[in-house]
């Protein structure tokens, strides 16, 4: 007797035709819709691929991926960023042993370590990129590139979230003076651009600054970038901080718990996983707003790709160029979006 063929290979083409049918096919208007977005697609797409392939001129990218990197950062110092990046890795890998942790125990131990080892690590790369106390040192002129635009995004998002969270505290404080600073605050700064506050923080800080403190360019652009995204991470934390109801608060004065107890061991952490997703957001929006400080003659990653296009071998290179770097921008935000989902994944 013959065998019969078996059916279950069958299945998934059969809901895959049920799910175009409903979905794409349903009617005559559906399927012509959707023929014409398939044709439209396949278009763009063939040019697409056949520029790619054919046409750009990828030698901008391989003649000067250092300059996109580091910029002028000294070659003979570049051991120090190869450590740096060590490091970096290291730590990337210590918090996800410690994430995919089972125990809460194990779990609670690298916690606690990482409160001390994060803030080292940050601090000894800020030495190995900046040298003094035994190395040679260099100057934040030559930090330039992608280099730049990493140190000037983590360094604004590591003081303004605190910033931020702070101002959302105060903000619902309920002494009045505090609460219309933190308020005016926040208003104010949200309704300025941030090209403005850039501005500001170029000109303005060097001017109200005492006379024997000076702040180069770099550290006035990560000021500004502080100063702005601590208001708009302010009313992100102060939505997080609405969502909590009033009787966990209550409860923990009935337990005998202090204000700063409360608010660091039960309001802030419940109301930072609420809006995860909207903090992120924000820091996804700072990395990519650090691309403005090419108007203040800082050769981030922007600047550096403009700077190239102005060698002459290179010009009217715009689209490998741009293109290139519209990819690294798309790699780091995609990393901290997927970073995003798994601490909601974590925190749920």
């Amino acid at each position: 007797m013959p065998l019969q063929p078996s059916s279950a290979p069958q299945q998934p083409l059969q809901l895959a035709s049920r799910w175009l049918r409903r979905n794409l096919f349903s009617n005559w208007w559906n399927s012509l819709l959707t023929i014409v977005c398939l044709w439209v697609l396949y278009r763009l797409g063939a040019g697409f691929w056949l520029w790619l392939t054919t046409k750009a001129q990828w030698t901008v990218v391989m003649q000067n991926w250092r300059l996109f990197l580091v910029g002028r950062y000294p070659v003979n110092q570049s051991w120090r960023l190869w450590l740096v990046l060590a490091i970096v890795l290291g730590m990337t890998v210590f918090w996800i042993w410690g994430s995919l942790t089972k125990r809460t125990a194990r779990r609670d131990w690298f916690n606690r370590l990482a409160w001390g080892l994060y803030p080292l690590a940050f601090g000894l790369c800020l030495w190995l990129i900046g040298g003094g106390w035994g190395l040679v040192k260099v100057d934040t002129s030559l930090w330039n590139g992608l280099l730049l635009t990493l140190l000037a995004a983590i360094i604004s998002i590591v003081l303004a979230f605190p910033l931020g969270v702070l101002l959302a505290l105060g903000r619902q404080s309920a002494l009045p003076v505090l609460r219309w600073f933190c308020t005016a605050y926040i208003e104010l700064i949200r309704g300025l651009p941030l090209i403005g506050i850039l501005f500001m923080a170029q000109v303005m800080l060097p001017l109200i600054l005492p006379g024997q403190i000076r702040w180069d360019r770099v550290v006035r652009a990560i000021a500004g970038l502080v100063l702005f995204n601590a208001a708009y991470l302010a009313e992100n934390v102060r939505g997080g901080l609405q969502a909590i109801p009033r009787g966990q608060v209550e409860a923990a004065k009935a337990l005998g718990l202090s204000i700063p107890k409360t608010l660091i061991l039960i309001v802030l952490p419940q109301a930072i996983r609420v809006v995860i997703p909207a903090i992120v957001g924000q820091f996804i929006s700072l990395f990519k707003d650090t691309s403005l400080l090419a108007l203040f003659a800082l050769l981030e990653l922007t600047g550096m790709a403009r700077s190239i296009l102005a060698q002459p071998q290179f010009l009217g290179r715009y689209a490998e160029v741009y293109l290139f770097v519209g990819v690294i921008y798309w790699l780091f935000c995609y990393a901290m979006s997927q970073l995003s989902r798994r601490l909601e994944r974590q925190r749920g």
